[in-house]
């Protein structure tokens, strides 16, 4: 990980947030910029936070970055100390962007289109996993999707993409996995995972169409 300015003594710190808020144009801009490169040591020790999860730490703390220079925009001298707000600036900003991208992988994955039904129309793998049933004939068909689609699991994919489609999307317990979850478990790399996840959703979709 790149080396970080040590952070400004309570004095430093002081003239610069003075300087952002009474300076001409460009002494603000030169203490917005110094405020924000001596605490970027505050924004990593947060990021690592999150070190497990599926995004890499340089893409992390840039995201805090973002947090970072949100509270030096918004800061009030007179209300503590900015590296207690910025710190809540930083991690709001990381958890924004995590449930956003968890939620965008989400429906990338399941709005993927794997086959059609009998009308022609396409279907994903949400379709037919959470699909709400009105009637009868609708539960049926929906049994019948996961039927095949269970089959079409133990019967196209590898153990080891069978495994990692079972975890990613909760196929058993309901709790969908990380890939840098699946990685951890099984002792390879977050890129393999999503590289083999690819794979068995192609090689599903493929499979079903054939039906």
């Amino acid at each position: 990980m790149k080396t970080f300015e040590q952070p400004l003594t309570a004095k430093e710190e002081a003239v610069y947030l003075s300087l952002l808020e009474t300076g001409g144009e460009a002494e603000r801009a030169r203490a917005k910029r110094v405020l924000t490169e001596h605490n970027l040591r505050l924004v990593a020790h947060i990021a690592k936070k999150y070190q497990n999860v599926d995004e890499e730490m340089e893409d992390m703390i840039s995201i805090g970055t973002i947090g970072l220079i949100k509270a030096i925009d918004s800061f009030d001298a007179g209300k503590g100390k900015l590296s207690t707000y910025a710190s809540r600036c930083i991690d709001n900003e990381l958890l924004m962007f995590l449930r956003a991208r968890k939620k965008i992988s989400r429906e990338v994955s399941l709005y993927e289109p794997i086959g059609t039904d009998r009308e022609g129309n396409e279907i994903n793998l949400l379709d037919i996993i959470e699909q709400d049933q009105d009637d009868v004939v609708d539960r049926m068909e929906t049994a019948d999707r996961l039927s095949r689609l269970a089959g079409l699991i133990h019967e196209t994919l590898s153990d080891r993409e069978r495994e990692i489609i079972t975890l990613r999307y909760g196929l058993v317990d309901g709790r969908e996995a990380t890939q840098r979850e699946i990685g951890h478990r099984l002792g390879i790399s977050r890129s393999y995972v999503s590289r083999i996840e690819k794979r068995a959703l192609e090689k599903l979709k493929a499979a079903y169409e054939t039906l």
